[in-house]
């Protein structure tokens, strides 16, 4: 098995897909390597492509240590990624909370993203939603705890921002299922609690967003509506976004839409390498 050992010692495991200009892929709390699959496959017919599992997802190491769990620290894990396989700069592509740390890592690290996708992008940050979505945070984190992931798989894995998947591809929908039960209980609780339940809202980071200058896509679907304001607030923000809408679509898009995903993905990546993303004059009507 292949990894990278982070700057503070956790080993993180990888896969390297294909060869060419280097995708970087960050999962969702739900996920893991795996749940790339559709966008591996796809894109390693002319990318390199770089999956890996956060910190606490097995085969990565799954410090027992809660403060070993932040945004921050998810943000330095793709720039560890990136180091760790000698990579300059690649295009960062990150769902949900993989979203997060590859926003963040945009604020941080722009000079070493080709580009940014964020994905289902969101949850929590609303100002209206942030102190609920903290205690749920927590609550969740001791849930987990108590009755193990197959039942956070068989309750969380259902939520109503989930079932188009199920709706739209049974079989699918299945393994994100079973994925989701193996994770660790330890290294969920942990994730949930210190990283997904303290993070910033992102609505006290407008300033340090607008300072973002690698090209960035917001991809959000339409039925995902902790991520939609949320998603037009990045776009009103980032001089260099562009924001994509899936219909009919929920949160775990690049599984729920593939061919659309993937599209949207590969047209983004030819603009920005033929230099034609362009920064956008802001406050103009």
């Amino acid at each position: 098995m292949a990894h990278v050992k982070t700057d503070d010692g956790v080993e993180l495991y990888y896969e390297d897909t294909g060869s060419g200009i280097p995708i970087v892929f960050a999962h969702e709390f739900a996920g893991d390597f795996r749940s790339w699959e559709p966008q591996v496959r796809h894109f390693s017919r002319r990318y390199r492509c770089i999956t890996y599992n956060a910190r606490g997802y097995p085969p990565s190491e799954v410090p027992p240590d809660g403060s070993s769990y932040s945004q921050q620290r998810a943000r330095d894990d793709i720039l560890c990624v990136l180091d760790g396989l000698n990579i300059e700069r690649a295009h960062i592509v990150g769902l949900s909370m993989g979203a997060f740390a590859t926003l963040h890592f945009g604020i941080a690290y722009s000079h070493r993203a080709l580009s940014l996708v964020v994905a289902g992008c969101g949850y929590g940050a609303h100002p209206d939603q942030y102190e609920t979505f903290q205690k749920e945070s927590k609550a969740l984190a001791e849930t987990i705890r108590d009755k193990g992931m197959e039942y956070v798989a068989a309750t969380y894995g259902h939520g109503p921002t989930r079932l188009q998947l199920r709706d739209k591809d049974p079989r699918g929908f299945e393994d994100f299922i079973r994925f989701f039960s193996e994770h660790s209980g330890e290294g969920s609780a942990n994730t949930m609690e210190n990283y997904q339940g303290k993070r910033p809202s992102l609505y006290t980071l407008r300033k340090e967003m607008a300072g973002i200058t690698a090209p960035l896509l917001v991809v959000a679907g339409d039925e995902d509506d902790s991520t939609l304001e949320p998603s037009l607030m990045m776009k009103r923000t980032i001089a260099t976004c562009g924001l994509a809408m899936l219909p009919r679509s929920g949160h775990v898009l690049n599984i729920e839409e593939p061919a659309l995903f993937n599209r949207l993905l590969e047209d983004f990546f030819h603009t920005v390498e033929a230099g034609r993303w362009t920064t956008r004059e802001t406050g103009t009507e």
